[in-house]
């Protein structure tokens, strides 16, 4: 039975919140730490967005696959014969077993268990030993499809068949990224960074869209990127975080020779974060998983202009990985426990209407989402 909401459980997680972010609270806690709350987020956020799954070069051979999980899915994605990208759920029409794992090249769709067979179109086209079964025609039989679509250089699929695609929801963000990354179609994988953390995926995802914690919590940062140009603007479904960066020495990572001078940041809702930071030509995907109602996955994956990095993309993924890392996670993971205070119900959204990196008006928006989403879980 699908997740439901109450009209009281709707109205006590939402009090305080205002549309208004100068006169807004934050979410409760309890959205944090309790459960029930952590499985509507699954069911009626992550199954119903367009999450992110790779780069595009990953797929662009016919043959290609990929096997992951989304919203605790197995979703198998794979580039058919006419060049078609296809996503399925990873699961075979006999006894459900597993189709393939990790990624490769294959011809064919071939189940380990029984050997029932697929297409890459995802049509059945063998099942040994079927010959004398009654009402049973392999042409009826085709994997279940999931939505999937290539967006500015990167591989998102969608759980949810009636959700509109993801171009038609970002609005200017496509032409935000190409501006600013026009290179990325050139870029290569180099380098993935994977954190398990002890807190929920909110409470990851408040701390990236607001930098009024940077001058306290990243000292190295703000020497990087000048606060005084920082700026968030928010939109229907993404933020965009631009400030100029690189151009003066800094205590964060060596900025010689670099090529990318800005730092210009996405967040796409709900958990996709797409990063530009200051040294060659480079794209740094940061993908949020919810593991649990305490617990987050995080991958970085490093898109640079050769697969191996320079020595100055070692020290700036050195600088990511030994301290800008250890700061957020040590924050997240010390607010986590104060949300299991009863010292602690929700907090003022701090506001700049400037819209200044210091302001939380893109948490606050990213909150709104959120009660969106609960609130068309809701039963009278």
């Amino acid at each position: 039975m699908p997740f439901q909401l109450s009209v009281k459980d709707y109205n006590e997680i939402s009090t305080g919140y205002d549309n208004n972010p100068a006169a807004s609270s934050s979410l409760y806690a309890k959205a944090y730490t309790e459960s029930r709350w952590y499985d509507a987020d699954v069911e009626a956020i992550l199954g119903k967005t367009w999450q992110w799954v790779c780069h595009a070069e990953k797929l662009r051979k016919p043959g290609a696959y990929l096997a992951t999980e989304v919203a605790g899915q197995p979703i198998l994605l794979v580039r058919d014969n006419d060049q078609i990208l296809r996503a399925f759920y990873n699961v075979c029409k006999h006894r459900a077993m597993q189709l393939f794992e990790g990624e490769g090249q294959s011809k064919k769709i071939m189940c380990p268990y029984h050997a029932w067979t697929y297409d890459l179109a995802g049509q059945l086209l063998r099942a040994p030993e079927t010959d004398h079964l009654l009402n049973f025609n392999i042409k009826d039989i085709c994997l279940d499809a999931v939505q999937v679509e290539e967006f500015c250089g990167f591989i998102y699929v969608n759980l949810d068949t009636k959700a509109k695609s993801l171009a038609g929801q970002c609005g200017e963000l496509a032409n935000e990224i190409n501006h600013w990354a026009p290179d990325i179609e050139k870029l290569t994988f180099a380098k993935r960074l994977t954190y398990d953390i002890k807190s929920n995926w909110k409470n990851v995802i408040d701390n990236f869209l607001e930098c009024y914690h940077c001058p306290v919590a990243h000292k190295d940062f703000v020497s990087l990127v000048d606060m005084d140009t920082y700026r968030v603007t928010t939109h229907g479904i993404y933020s965009s975080h631009m400030a100029e960066a690189g151009k003066l020495d800094n205590t964060a990572y060596s900025i010689e020779h670099a090529t990318v001078t800005d730092h210009a940041v996405w967040w796409l809702w709900p958990n996709t974060c797409i990063m530009r930071y200051p040294g060659r030509g480079n794209l740094i995907i940061l993908q949020v998983i919810p593991a649990g109602p305490e617990r987050t996955l995080e991958t970085y994956d490093f898109f640079l202009e050769s697969a191996t990095p320079n020595q100055a993309e070692l020290e700036s993924i050195r600088y990511l990985d030994e301290t800008l890392q250890v700061e957020d996670i040590w924050l997240v993971e010390n607010v986590q426990r104060g949300m299991r205070s009863p010292a602690f119900k929700q907090g003022r959204i701090v506001h700049d209407p400037s819209g200044s990196g210091k302001s939380e008006h893109a948490l606050h928006h990213f909150h709104g989402l959120v009660l969106d989403a609960y609130a068309s879980m809701v039963v009278t």
